[in-house]
C-alpha cells in the first residue's frame, strides 16, 4: 500500500511553506536589522507550521493513511 499522490503533494507543499517562511524571517533581519516584528511573526509562522505538519503525520501513519517507506506494520 502507499501513500495517496495528493497527501504527497500536501507534505511537499507545507514543507515548503516552512522554508518559504524562513526566507521571509531572513530577508526581515537583513533589510530591518531585527528592529520590527516581521521576522518574529515569520519564525513564529514557521513553528507552528512545523508543529502542525509532524502532528499530521503522526495522524496519518497511525490511521494509516500514510505508509512510511512502504512498510505496513
Amino acid at each position: 500500500m502507499q501513500t495517496p499522490p495528493l497527501i504527497q503533494w500536501l507534505i511537499i507543499a507545507a514543507l515548503l511553506a516552512v522554508l518559504a517562511s524562513l526566507g521571509v524571517a531572513l530577508v526581515g533581519l537583513i533589510r530591518d536589522k531585527g528592529k520590527s516584528k516581521r521576522m518574529v511573526i515569520a519564525l513564529t509562522f514557521r513553528i507552528a507550521l512545523s508543529i502542525g505538519l509532524f502532528i499530521l503525520l503522526m495522524l496519518g501513519i497511525y490511521s494509516g493513511v500514510i505508509v512510511p517507506h512502504g512498510v505496513v506494520p
